[in-house]
């Protein structure tokens, strides 16, 4: 049971253990967005969640796009509804945002619309991507480079990778009229400065807001045990946790290495809610490990600030990166990252 120190190695690097023991100004978007804010600010956080399941929706999903979706690091953000948004109008949105960059890149310099650009942009939908029938259907934006040789009509790599979902948004979409579509979810994957010529295209096009998204330690802590939780046909990865210890003159970072299965053994024991997950027993869970580790390192993990976790189902930085890794547990992972989305809004 106890973790096997290599020589020389401190609790900086990791311990693998064994364990047993989802408004500004006066628009129409900002003044309905004003009713929603005061309704979700009252929300006490949920003492229950489910344990993520496979949606059946998901089955309609493009593996290939599904794929694509998979092991690459996005950064979060919560958006507010999108204003006479048109999944009719995709290619059009398509040819305005691709103006629309080519105009941000080339400042002082007129641009047409419909002018041929070094770069390409697509809309596409992401049919499944979504919890109920009621969410609005995902959809994905890419900006893709355009081959300078006459004789390549190929398209060249893709430079810039942002999608929009609401997995169980029911909660927004009940509180908005028809002119708005509820995407409260938004992952981007790129440069930091293609995001921003995006948000802020869609910031003009839709009267909407884009918000970072961070995911604080008291979620974290919920992540680790919701996907820890998850039935795994074989795992992937090892059980990770990350701590930081505010220290001069610099941080001290502490890694936690688990084997998989014994995480899961000891989720197994401290869990008596069947199909849910309740807030005893993530309480109890990470106790559990801040007991184990206390036990063979002497520190105490509560005095420190969780700021990762990662596991075979996705892995989660406190700073709005999230990685999802099985396509099994997709749609439970955007369920409540939309969750937190929405808790967000302002």
């Amino acid at each position: 049971m106890d973790p096997y120190i290599a020589p020389g190695s401190t609790p900086r690097q990791s311990a693998t253990s064994g364990l047993k023991d989802c408004f500004i100004g006066t628009t129409p978007l900002q003044k309905r967005l004003e009713s929603v804010r005061k309704q979700v600010s009252v929300l006490p956080t949920p003492p229950r969640r489910k344990i993520p399941q496979c949606s059946q929706l998901q089955e309609d999903v493009d593996p290939q796009k599904v794929a694509f979706l998979l092991h690459k690091q996005w950064t979060l953000y919560s958006l507010t509804p999108l204003y006479k948004f048109s999944y009719t109008n995709l290619k059009e949105y398509s040819r305005l945002l691709s103006a629309f960059i080519a105009a941000e890149k080339q400042k002082g310099l007129a641009v047409e619309v419909g002018e041929d650009f070094n770069i390409k942009v697509i809309f596409s939908t992401l049919v499944g991507i979504k919890g109920t029938q009621r969410d609005p259907e995902a959809f994905l934006v890419q900006i893709l480079s355009k081959s300078q040789l006459p004789s390549q009509n190929r398209e060249g790599k893709v430079l810039w990778t942002g999608w929009f979902c609401s997995v169980c948004g029911d909660s927004l979409l009940e509180t908005v009229s028809e002119d708005f579509t509820c995407l409260p979810l938004f992952l981007a994957n790129g440069t930091e400065s293609n995001t921003a010529i995006i948000r802020t295209w869609f910031q003009k096009t839709f009267d909407c807001y884009f918000s970072p998204l961070a995911i604080n330690a008291f979620n974290l802590s919920w992540m680790a045990a919701m996907w820890t939780a998850c039935k795994m046909d074989r795992y992937m990865a090892t059980t990770e946790f990350f701590w930081s210890v505010p220290c001069s003159p610099q941080s001290l970072d502490i890694s936690y290495a688990i084997h998989p299965e014994d995480a899961k053994a000891l989720w197994d024991s401290v869990h008596k809610t069947p199909g849910e997950v309740i807030q005893e027993e993530v309480d109890l869970f990470m106790d559990c490990l801040y007991s184990h580790f206390h036990r063979h390192f002497k520190i105490h993990l509560s005095a420190t600030r969780l700021v990762r976790v990662s596991t075979s189902v996705a892995s989660a930085h406190t700073d709005g990166k999230i990685k999802i890794l099985c396509h099994k547990y997709l749609i439970g992972v955007l369920a409540y990252l939309t969750e937190l989305a929405i808790f967000q809004i302002e």
